[in-house]
């Protein structure tokens, strides 16, 4: 096999599903070692599966991401195997609950925060010197649209998203200086089992699926990437500038 991401490693989190499971694929058939990362195993068998019967390579990694010492370990484990990482999609995530914003349940407002903020930057602090050691080093954030239109109910998720663009914006200035590329990615309206817990009356067929979606995203992996702390819209095809504060 050879590709685009030949001889490269990439981790994907959320990979048992949706986009996730897309990209990995993808990546994998690129010629990238795919370290797939998810809590459901079936999901991961099913994508291993897959993977090695197109003649790709996979270590998958069965972990909730609320086990933030698992994250911790993370790092460490790529390092004492692989040395560096080239790849990180930093994809999984929950919607948890569309709801007037004074009606959010505190345990559901901290998990959402937890996995799709707080275990974000848990996974960025425990691979970022791995990304820093790649010659091309390039990180994926999942992000939405929700995060700049703030839509009435959306506020838990729109917050959780808007914090990860940020810490995206950060960690790209701070690296501008290295050959380490961080972008955000808004992957628009997908056929997806979040999409349809959003949208319960919304017909799927309307909807790109997540495997066209992970086509679009997939070249942000590549090593002819120059822009950095910048979003990806995948409906326009094209990278967004944020525009800074006077």
């Amino acid at each position: 096999m050879s590709g685009r991401l030949e001889g490269k490693t990439a981790l994907v989190t959320g990979a048992s599903r949706g986009i996730g499971y897309q990209l990995a694929k993808q990546m994998a058939a690129e010629g990238a070692h795919v370290i797939a990362l998810a809590r459901t195993v079936g999901g991961l068998e099913e994508l291993d599966d897959e993977i090695k019967s197109a003649g790709g390579s996979a270590t998958l990694v069965p972990l909730d991401l609320t086990d933030m010492g698992g994250i911790d370990r993370l790092g460490g484990a790529i390092k004492q195997r692989w040395g560096s990482l080239d790849v990180m999609v930093a994809n999984a995530g929950m919607l948890g609950v569309l709801s007037p914003i004074g009606h959010i349940e505190a345990k559901v407002f901290e998990k959402t925060m937890t996995v799709n903020v707080t275990a974000t930057w848990r996974l960025i602090r425990s691979v970022d010197p791995l990304l820093r050691a790649s010659k091309a080093g390039r990180a994926i954030v999942m992000s939405s649209g929700a995060a700049h239109s703030a839509k009435a109910y959306w506020s838990l998720y729109a917050a959780t998203k808007a914090a990860c663009e940020a810490m995206v914006r950060s960690w790209a200035n701070e690296t501008m200086n290295t050959p380490l590329k961080v972008n955000a990615v808004n992957p628009g309206a997908t056929r997806t089992g979040m999409r349809a817990q959003a949208m319960p009356g919304e017909d799927p067929k309307s909807l790109p699926t997540a495997r066209e979606v992970a086509a679009k995203i997939l070249p942000l992996a590549f090593d002819d990437v120059t822009e950095t702390g910048k979003i990806f819209d995948v409906r326009e095809n094209r990278f967004l500038t944020y525009q800074d504060p006077a």
